[in-house]
């Protein structure tokens, strides 16, 4: 059964170009200011968790998202502050763990580090990094990052960087570990890997409808209890778009996921998306879109179908104004996320 009192919701942005009222776009720049904004209004309203990716690509604005939270931990004093996600196959694991101690240290102990593989893969060659060692890359440099999460010296070596001996790295964070999730697309091989290293999973639920990863929440707790390793709640995050009005949040979210979604299929082979398809994500899959109510309702299903500890709703995709997308931050907070807890406390009384 849902954990209600303790059940978290996040925002997370891959850090889409904001659009001007007349169609142009704004600056990179422009941008991330407006993700700090953002971030700002997520705290004040009382939300768990900001989210902001990594990309190197034009399309975006964050490649180094350690810096956009270390600017929103300066104007933010609860919310917890965590990547969507950090590139690890393509990052230095030192590098990462003391950029991330560092924000720690800003946040008063509010930084979270979000570790995957990465669904693009513009960062391999801008790194130097071979992409025939894709799964190599991730799997050492996760173990190293392990050793690192202890904050003792390490001693480590392995194939692409070079060896530890009784290596201190600082700063130290003062409660003695980062938070740490790992995020998952979707396959067995991510799950048994999260649980054997003990870590949190986030699911990344972005196409189809979320009945499907049923299968492997029960893996995740079934591995755990086979290897004895600690069981967490899970966490999932999917796109979404709300308006006041549910005619209005259609159109500007098949408007703005359909141009980002064909803009990065261009290069993986994917159809455009058609009114159809989005049509059916958006009722009954993973796209939560409509005006507060019905995006509770739908949340409030997901929650309680695979009994969630935390949601995160991706915002902004595509090129949505800096008034759309606040005023969404604003419904989610204000409406939605009380809706969702009364719908699931509602639902828990007749169980």
């Amino acid at each position: 059964m849902v954990d209600i009192e303790h059940l978290e919701f996040g925002l997370e942005t891959f850090g889409d170009i904001v659009a001007n009222e007349d169609g142009s776009l704004k600056t990179a720049a422009e941008s991330i200011r407006q993700i700090v904004r953002e971030g700002q209004m997520a705290d004040e309203l009382g939300l768990s968790v900001m989210g902001v990716g990594e990309h190197h690509r034009p399309d975006y604005s964050v490649s180094s998202p350690e810096t956009v939270l270390a600017a929103i931990a300066s104007v933010t004093k609860n919310i917890k502050l965590a990547t969507a996600v950090t590139v690890l196959s393509s990052d230095d694991p030192v590098r990462v763990y003391e950029r991330f101690a560092t924000l720690d240290a800003l946040s008063n102990g509010r930084a979270q580090v979000m570790l995957g593989r990465g669904s693009f893969t513009e960062s391999f060659p801008l790194f130097g990094y071979d992409l025939t060692d894709y799964d190599d890359l991730f799997n050492e440099k996760l173990a190293l990052y392990d050793q690192l999460r202890t904050e003792k010296p390490v001693t480590w070596s392995g194939k692409f960087r070079a060896a530890l001996q009784d290596q201190e790295v600082y700063p130290k964070t003062e409660k003695g570990a980062l938070e740490t999730y790992i995020g998952i697309g979707g396959s067995p091989e991510s799950i048994i890997r999260a649980v054997k290293f003990g870590y949190k999973v986030i699911i990344a639920i972005i196409g189809g409808q979320a009945d499907r990863f049923k299968p492997y929440i029960d893996l995740y707790h079934a591995a755990a209890e086979q290897l004895g390793k600690p069981e967490f709640p899970i966490a999932v995050h999917s796109h979404g778009f709300i308006a006041d009005d549910e005619d209005e949040a259609i159109e500007v979210a098949f408007k703005n996921i359909k141009a980002n979604f064909d803009r990065i299929g261009l290069t993986r082979g994917w159809a455009p998306m058609s009114r159809e398809q989005f049509d059916g994500e958006t009722k009954v899959g993973s796209f939560y879109v409509g005006n507060p109510e019905t995006v509770a309702q739908r949340m409030a299903r997901t929650i309680d179908l695979l009994d969630l500890g935390r949601f995160d709703i991706v915002y902004g995709a595509g090129n949505q104004t800096a008034a759309q997308r606040e005023r969404m931050i604003e419904l989610y907070g204000t409406k939605v996320v009380p809706r969702v807890k009364e719908i699931l406390a509602e639902k828990a009384a007749t169980k």
